[in-house]
């Protein structure tokens, strides 16, 4: 078993699926998961208690601030940020010890944050704890890069595809929609060339997923089928997909600087050109000055335009959703999703609660205690949990 740094959420759920279970001992369970007891217990009494929506990542806030800064203190950070609105926590640090009033550089930049006075351009902070695949394929990042009002004139909102250990660009495509069709289109011509990857992560929007409905979309159903993980970053946590909002930034920088395409038709073309540029010229600083492709290869995953069948593991609990993207349990009607009509899908009881599986993924969870379908989307994260066996894929 070797340590992975991803998926909490889905090995937690695992961790209280064979919890409830109790076909092995706590501390047998603790030990396999690489795991204390304390945290076993945790999770599990979460799981007890919540559900699944328990098990995901909570903030580390304290619910209150005994040490917070004196008022007439903040007021004084308040007061100088406003003369000098273009500087900084540091800056604004010395100024106040000149004025014999020691404030840390993380306190004053805490209080700008209250306040409201840190532009969205200036929040950018470096990750704590940085992630990487330790192979090219294992996990893309895929997002589309938003353009100033003033550029739209010349193109469509591009798509980036970003393999995440070699941060080479797969594609760089600017579809005439930014509909699931046009995205599909998109991704098989990209999978046809490169292959493809174990996962794939995404934010929460369109077209890939559902804010107002179950959450998922005809994508995302097809992206699983194809045998891909599907991974999404924390709501409003956009450093999750961190070097594919770092290569936007270089995106928009070059945009910049090195003006527009004169002509609306030339702007594929600019894209190709930067794309190639960013491959196989550029040094990257992440990769000790080397270029993405020499740390990239093809995928031995090959793409099935159509995949076949999605084989569940011998005895599994499998039923097919009805047309109308429900599922009837005791009697009574389960909202699965209408993504996902007409598939099969894997059913897990534990205790009162039924975990619903779509080929790798965990889709659902129905709680006949309390009478609720809860959408589960798994989001990624940097902690480490060790790798459990695959399940098994298309036949």
């Amino acid at each position: 078993m070797y340590w992975n740094k991803v998926d909490v959420q889905e090995q937690r759920i695992r961790f209280a699926v064979a919890a409830e279970r109790r076909e092995h001992s706590f501390g047998e369970l603790c030990e396999e998961f690489g795991i204390s007891r304390s945290a076993g217990y945790k999770w599990w009494r979460r799981y007890q208690a919540e559900g699944v929506a328990g098990l995901a990542p909570r903030s580390r806030r304290p619910h209150n601030s005994p040490q917070r800064t004196p008022p007439a203190i903040e007021q004084k950070v308040i007061e100088l940020r406003r003369r000098t609105p273009d500087w900084g926590a540091r800056k604004l640090h010395v100024r106040l010890a000149q004025q014999g009033i020691p404030v840390p550089v993380i306190t004053i930049h805490r209080i700008l944050l209250r306040q409201g006075l840190v532009a969205v351009e200036d929040r950018q902070r470096p990750a704590l704890q940085r992630f990487e695949r330790e192979q090219p394929n294992k996990l893309w990042q895929m997002d589309f890069k938003g353009l100033p009002t003033a550029w739209q004139t010349v193109g469509q909102t591009p798509l980036s595809v970003l393999d995440d250990h070699s941060r080479y660009l797969l594609n760089l495509w600017a579809p005439k929609r930014t509909t699931g069709h046009s995205v599909r289109e998109t991704l098989e011509e990209t999978f046809g060339r490169c292959g493809l990857p174990q996962q794939m992560l995404m934010d929460h929007g369109s077209p890939w997923w559902n804010m107002q409905g179950a959450g998922w979309t005809r994508l995302s159903v097809w992206l699983m089928q194809q045998g891909i993980e599907l991974r999404f970053s924390g709501y409003r946590h956009p450093q999750t997909q961190g070097k594919v909002e770092r290569f936007h930034g270089s995106l928009h920088r070059a945009l910049k600087r090195r003006g527009l395409p004169p002509h609306h038709e030339d702007w594929q073309n600019w894209l190709d050109a930067f794309r190639e540029q960013y491959n196989h010229e550029r040094p990257h600083e992440a990769l000790h000055m080397q270029t993405p492709v020499s740390r990239w290869r093809p995928s031995e995953r090959r793409f099935d335009p159509e995949p076949r069948r999605w084989q569940y593991p011998p005895g599994s609990w499998v039923r097919r959703v009805g047309v109308n993207g429900g599922l009837w349990l005791n009697n009574k009607r389960w909202e699965v999703s209408r993504a996902l009509a007409e598939q099969e899908v894997a059913l897990e009881q534990v205790g009162e609660t039924i975990l619903v599986r779509y080929c790798r993924t965990t889709v659902r969870e129905i709680d006949l205690c309390r009478g609720r379908s809860i959408p589960v989307d798994i989001t990624l994260n940097d902690f480490v949990w060790p790798h459990l066996p695959e399940p098994e894929g298309p036949s």
